[in-house]
């Protein structure tokens, strides 16, 4: 299933410090077909930087999403999600937590914070690629975001 060619391309913000994981959320979603203009900061620090535009950011697209790594380096996930659902001007930006971790600690915590979806990353690139795959069709195709 595709984006309508009359549409814009969705604005992506993946926050992800891991370089292997970087590269295979763009390969999933360069396989999924869908029309994704894909950012990425490397903790959470630069993620607020883009997120509010400062510093080398100014220009920055509004995402549609942010997939958000929980553990990571200077700010962690936690923290982002929690200031971004605490932001008027970013709390509609729909956060998919993709991590590692399956701890029902961080699945609760997660949603408390305000995650809109908390997704366990797979092993393995097939089923990888199907996880990212069924996200974007879910948030791109599926649901109505604001703004779109």
């Amino acid at each position: 299933m595709n984006i309508p060619t009359e549409e814009k391309p969705v604005s992506v913000l993946l926050v992800e410090d891991d370089p292997g994981d970087v590269d295979l959320t763009k390969e999933a979603l360069a396989a999924s077909h869908l029309d994704v203009d894909l950012s990425v900061v490397v903790d959470g620090q630069e993620a607020m930087k883009y997120l509010r535009r400062e510093g080398q950011y100014t220009n920055a697209a509004k995402p549609d999403l942010v997939l958000l790594d929980l553990n990571m380096p200077r700010k962690d996930g936690r923290e982002v999600l929690h200031d971004i659902k605490n932001d008027p001007d970013l709390t509609t930006i729909p956060v998919v937590v993709l991590t590692t971790s399956d701890a029902d600690e961080d699945v609760h915590r997660a949603y408390d914070l305000g995650a809109n979806c908390y997704v366990t990353k797979p092993a393995g690139f097939e089923q990888y690629a199907h996880v990212v795959e069924s996200v974007g069709n879910f948030w791109f195709v599926v649901v109505k975001l604001p703004g779109r």
